[in-house]
Parts: C-alpha cells; structure tokens; sequence
C-alpha cells in the first residue's frame, strides 16, 4: 500500500548500528613515523637513483592563483624536442612526459628546456650491465664517484621550483615600507575613471580664458 499524507511511518526499522562503524584515528602518530621510515629505506635501496621523476614548472590554473608556480604532470613534446631528448627514452632517465601538455607561451616553453637541459648536465647513467658501455653512459670514474656520493632523495632536491614574485619596476624589496599601497590604487582607480571628466571641465576653463581675452 502507497504512503499517504504526512503520518507516522508504521514499523520503521531504522537503526543503522552506528556505532560498530565509528573510525577513529588514534595511529596518526605511528602512520607518520611508518611513512618516514618507508621514504628513507625507498631512498636507500634506489640510491644514488632518486626516488621521483623530474616534473615541469607550470602556472596553476584560475586568476587567483596564475602568479605562483608548481610541478607539472610532466613535459610536453614540444619541450622535449627543443632540448634534444627522445621521447621515448625520457621516461628512462628519470623524466616524467605528457603528450596531452601544450606550451601556451616561450616563456614557459624556455623555462622548462633550461630545466631539462640543466637534469641532462646532471645526469649520471649508470650501464645496464657491468662492462658494457653504450653511447650516452657515464664512464666508470663518474659511476664510483656517484655511489660514494650523498644519497638524492628528490629531483626537488637538486632542482628547486621558486616562487620569485617581481614587479615591473623590480622585486617588492625595493620598494619603500612607508608607501600605501592602498592608496595608490585607489589614486590610480579614481583618476582612469574621472578622466574624461577632468579632460572635459579643462577644455572648458580653457574656452572661458579665451573668451575673457577677447
């Protein structure tokens, strides 16, 4: 039978045992040492190799936030042309790729070439196997120098992304504290909206000279 009008609802078996699902998180503490201790043990056991890829520097997306940048997905074609690097062996070197990525500007197209070029001057690979080396392969003194090295955790590490926020007229230190900002915005603002007013009340002055001249 339908349900009618706004009565009780007869035999209503609603209770979902609630507290048999509750989930607390008393093991966040002893989750955070586990991970720290699973980063470690994964460095060690693919040193002197990092444990990430190399990623792009990209603008994150909306108006709100386009002033800052952050690693990308990974390199577009275009961008591993430029620098030289066969797409099909980027992978194989520590290199991230996105074939979907397309560079909007030669600014971010010449910042990220720079980047991969910098990672390839860098780069130490060791041969496949012991006594066979191919072309591209580092020689065995840079092999044993880079074993004996520091262990890399992240390309990060070596290649920082920066944010340096700059201004046309040069970094935010060099402008004078005691200046308000505030205010010479609202200065600006006000005079591109009251210009043609200004313009208008000016020309009319003007006329008003002339006119007393003659």
């Amino acid at each position: 039978m339908a349900i009618k009008h706004n009565n009780q609802i007869q035999k209503n078996h609603f209770h979902k045992d609630w507290a048999r699902r509750v989930r607390v998180h008393f093991d966040q503490p002893g989750r955070k040492s586990r991970r720290r201790q699973a980063r470690i043990s994964k460095a060690a056991q693919l040193a002197p190799a990092p444990v990430d890829k190399l990623r792009p520097v990209v603008r994150c997306p909306t108006i709100k936030y386009n002033r800052r940048v952050r690693a990308g997905r990974g390199f577009s074609l275009a961008e591993l042309k430029e620098a030289g690097i066969p797409r099909k062996l980027a992978p194989t070197i520590g290199i991230s790729v996105d074939p979907r990525r397309q560079n909007l500007s030669e600014e971010s197209l010449k910042a990220n070439v720079e980047r991969l070029q910098e990672f390839r001057k860098r780069l130490i690979l060791f041969p496949r196997r012991n006594g066979k080396v191919k072309q591209g392969d580092a020689s065995a003194e840079d092999v044993k120098a880079a074993k004996k090295g520091d262990i890399v955790k992240t390309t990060t590490a070596i290649l920082p992304i920066k944010n340096l926020v700059e201004f046309e007229e040069g970094p935010i230190s060099s402008f004078e504290k005691t200046e308000n900002a505030y205010r010479k915005l609202r200065d600006a603002r006000s005079e591109a909206r009251l210009i043609g007013v200004r313009a208008k009340r000016a020309e009319a002055k003007r006329e008003e000279e002339n006119a007393k001249k003659k």
